[in-house]
Formats: structure tokens, C-alpha cells, sequence
């Protein structure tokens, strides 16, 4: 089965939906929404664990070590069990797409589980998307927080996370891969999708660029927002993250306080040097600011929702409330 998978690796609100659906376009390639098949294997203790598990993760890590020691190929088997279960998956997800012959797996909490995913899967085909980092940042806080710069950082330190990951990835490669960078794939779609055709070994299929065209999205997981207002890629986001950042003093300062604590080398390796990035602020300053002129969608509206409730909720009167509520549930369906 590693032969026929295609992992899609890179940070939420890089543009992997984009690719993906591009990818998915292809006569020989089948797409589904975001599995998340392999984060979950991921923390069962061996490698790493999840310490709100409804079940002591701690004694759950000792035992499952315990038993890889014991083992005869020791991580080898154990890995080869693990890969059983998703195997399995894949194959019959695979086999829903008659005559396809990849499965292309798009899931961006991938990018944090790197070196257990390429140990599990060495002989897959890898394909890295990067972004500009302040892009990412940029496209996450307007997509999922309505704006607020702090509140999203507070919830998932996004580049802290990622960038490093990613960097790592394309230092190290411990499989073979093919990085893109999302400006030069939305710049010269025909070039830079021929290449990743090339690494995968497939055809070239200059329709498949026009996904839209191809039919509907896959339903699940995914970007709620972007790459379905469009039929194939375009660039109109591809800097204006900078005006948004520039535009306000405190997030300006935010924003530099994230890129101080990024290590440099890895913003190099991700092809985003450091020095670029300020000075792409420092010429954003006093730019227009793009008007958001779109109608806000049902999934916007119920984001902007969440994020004006969320705001000092374990704090106000409404957060004691939801507490006692929540306390009354738990207590009404316990079984």
C-alpha cells in the first residue's frame, strides 16, 4: 500500500486544500477529506502520548514500551502492526475510487507527527507545500478568529509549531519528497504541478489545474473558506497579509515579537528569510489595507460568534453559567 500513498504535507492555511484539489483532479489520483488517520496512532505512548486521554496515559506508555522491548523486531513490528490498521484503511478508501491509483492524504496535523509518520510510511510519496509564514499566520487568525491576532495565537501557537516541524522535514529528508512553495505554485500552476506529476511519476494533466472545473470538493474536513470561491489558483492572496500586519501598531508588535522566536535558519529553509520578512513589513507600513468586500458566509458568521463568546469566558457571568450547565449535563448522561 506505501506505494500508492500520497502524503500532502504543510500548515493549515498554506494552501494545501488548493494543491489538493488539484491533485484530486488527476485521472489517476483519489481524494478524500482530511482522514486524520495518523495523528491518533501517533500518541498512543509509544512515540508520543495525550495526557487528557480519558485512560492513565502515563501507565499506557510504560506498558505499550514495555511491550515493544519484548517484541522480536521490536519497533519494526510494532510499527508493522500499526501500519496493518491503516493500511487497511487506505486500501478500502482507495478502492471507493475505481481505477485511481494513489490515495492522496491531506491532513496539515501531519506536519507535526513527521518523524513518526515517515518512519511509518518511508516508501510514500511526500509532497511539502510551504507558505509564507505571516500569510499562514494572517489567513488562520482572519479565517477562524475574526481577526484577533491574540486570542489566535493564545489558542495554537500555529508557526511556533509548524515552521520548525517543516524545517526539519526539508533539512533533514528522511524520504524522498518535493517541496512548492504556495507563491510559485499559485504564480505558475502549470510548472510547479508538472514537477510534483514528475515526482510522483503520473502523467502531466494540464486540466487537472482547473479543479474546479472537475467537479465538487470532497465533503469533511477541510478549508471552509478560500479555494471554493475559485476554479483553479489564483494570487490575490498572495501578499496582502503584509498591509493587515502593518496597518495596526499592536498587531505589528505582535507579529515581530512571533518572528523574533522563530529561528532564522528555519525561515531560510522554508525559502522565507528572516530579513525578507521585515522588510516586507517595513514596506507594508502605511499601505492600503485590502477591503474585505465578500458577503460573510455562514461559517464566518458562526466564528465571529464563538470568538465575541469566548472572550473572557472563564471570567464572566455567562462562563459560570455554561460551567454549572455543562456540570448538570455530565451528571444527567453519565453512564
Amino acid at each position: 500500500m506505501q506505494d500508492r500513498l500520497i502524503f500532502l504535507i504543510g500548515a493549515p492555511r498554506s494552501g494545501t486544500t488548493l494543491l489538493a484539489r488539484m491533485l484530486g483532479a488527476h485521472s489517476q489520483i483519489y481524494q478524500r477529506a482530511e482522514p486524520h488517520l495518523i495523528t491518533p496512532i501517533a500518541h498512543l505512548g509509544y512515540y508520543a502520548n495525550v495526557q487528557k486521554a480519558p485512560y492513565d496515559a502515563l501507565n499506557a506508555e510504560q506498558a505499550i514500551k514495555e511491550i515493544v522491548a519484548d517484541l522480536p523486531g521490536g519497533e519494526a513490528d510494532y510499527l508493522d502492526a500499526l501500519r496493518a490498521y491503516t493500511d487497511t484503511l487506505y486500501a478500502r478508501l482507495l478502492a471507493l475510487g475505481p481505477g485511481k491509483r494513489f490515495f492522496l492524504d491531506k491532513t496539515p496535523a501531519y506536519a507535526l507527527v513527521l518523524p513518526f509518520l515517515t518512519k511509518l510510511y518511508p516508501r510514500a510519496h511526500y509532497v511539502v507545500l510551504t507558505r509564507h509564514p505571516l500569510a499562514v499566520l494572517t489567513s488562520y487568525v482572519e479565517s477562524f478568529f475574526d481577526g484577533d491576532y491574540q486570542v489566535a495565537v493564545n489558542h495554537n501557537p500555529i508557526l511556533a509549531r509548524y515552521v520548525p516541524a517543516l524545517a526539519r522535514l526539508l533539512r533533514e529528508r528522511p524520504v524522498p519528497l518535493v517541496h512548492v512553495r504556495y507563491e510559485d505554485l499559485v504564480r505558475d500552476p502549470e510548472t510547479n504541478f508538472r514537477r510534483i506529476c514528475d515526482h510522483l511519476g503520473i502523467p502531466f494533466e494540464p486540466q487537472a489545474i482547473a479543479y474546479g472545473e472537475q467537479g465538487d470538493a470532497p465533503k469533511g474536513l477541510g478549508d471552509p473558506t478560500g479555494v471554493a470561491r475559485h476554479t483553479r489558483p489564483v494570487t490575490e492572496s498572495v501578499d496582502k497579509w503584509a498591509a493587515e500586519i502593518a496597518a495596526d501598531g499592536e498587531r505589528l508588535q505582535l507579529v515581530s515579537r512571533l518572528i523574533d522566536t522563530l529561528d532564522p535558519a528555519d525561515l531560510e529553509t522554508l525559502g522565507y528569510p528572516r530579513a525578507e520578512i521585515v522588510a516586507q513589513l517595513e514596506a507594508a507600513r502605511g499601505a492600503p489595507v485590502p477591503v474585505k468586500r465578500a458577503a460573510p458566509t455562514r461559517y464566518a458568521l458562526e466564528r465571529k460568534l464563538l470568538v465575541a463568546l469566548r472572550r473572557n469566558i472563564h471570567r464572566n457571568r455567562l462562563g459560570r453559567l455554561l460551567k454549572r450547565v455543562r456540570f448538570a449535563l455530565d451528571v444527567v448522561l453519565r453512564e
